[in-house]
């Protein structure tokens, strides 16, 4: 069973079409799936967009009437994925992003790699058609800002919000931190989720991808320059995951195991 996982906040123009995106890309297989949509207390059309989506789909969506935050609607959507799945070690979670700026039409690759083997892949984006250099840079710089504690080895990008995750490695991950796994906000709590997931798994790999900056639907909420204060910031916020007790054994070290998709 492969659980995508999309929070979404006043994204309704675009959390339709990602929803009918992926119904088609796995349509011709036979592949079982869920979509798990965390509204997180959305103010525009959003519900009304998803009310017939719920009737044609697998789909759950998950509402809260008051403003969680991104990596607490990320979280819950990740439990609830766990919690639903009787297979831990076969299931998936993929986390994707609501604005549709990656298309689900890349999942394949995403995809071979868990059939393979992989515990964690994790999507490492090329950004197409962004006209600010500022906000190019700071995305660049992004593990630099953040520090030490949230680096995967062999992995530049840590914040794209795409990764998919086999279901017993988030399990291990997170097992102690049983209430509250993410402590950072946005593209911190990408690079912590990240960060934690690679240190429960046994083989991380990681997929180029493209993200398309034009098909974002509304403004971007954070210019370059508080992205990057906030990036700094939440650096202080950050604890590194406790290391795995067989990352010395060739087939449990990340470090080892770790690919870069060069296609």
């Amino acid at each position: 069973m492969l659980y995508f996982c999309i929070p979404t906040h006043d994204e309704a123009p675009t959390v339709g079409l990602l929803l009918w995106k992926i119904r088609r890309v796995l349509e011709e297989s036979a592949r079982e799936y869920q979509l798990l949509v965390g509204d997180d207390a959305s103010t525009d059309a959003t519900t009304e967009i998803l009310a017939p989506y719920a009737k044609v789909l697998p789909l759950s969506v998950l509402r809260s009437e008051k403003h969680l935050g991104y990596a607490a609607t990320v979280e819950r959507l990740l439990k609830e994925a766990l919690r639903r799945s009787d297979r831990h070690k076969r299931d998936a979670a993929i986390l994707l992003p609501a604005d549709f700026t990656f298309d689900p039409a890349e999942l394949s690759e995403f995809l071979k790699r868990i059939d393979s083997g992989a515990d964690l892949v994790i999507g490492e984006a090329t950004q197409v058609d962004e006209a600010d250099k500022w906000r190019r840079r700071v995305r660049r710089w992004a593990p630099r800002l953040l520090g030490r504690h949230v680096r995967v080895a062999g992995v530049r990008d840590i914040v794209s919000g795409v990764a998919a995750f086999r279901l017993v490695t988030l399990r291990a991950a997170f097992k102690d931190r049983p209430d509250r796994w993410l402590e950072t906000e946005g593209w911190a709590a990408n690079a912590e989720l990240l960060s934690w997931a690679a240190a429960g798994a046994r083989q991380v790999e990681s997929v180029a991808i493209t993200e398309r900056v034009e098909r974002q639907q509304r403004e971007s909420r954070h210019a370059a320059w508080d992205r990057a204060k906030a990036l700094w910031a939440a650096r202080r916020q950050l604890v590194a995951p406790p290391s795995n007790p067989e990352a010395g054994r060739k087939d449990r070290s990340p470090r080892a195991t770790t690919t870069r998709d060069t296609a």
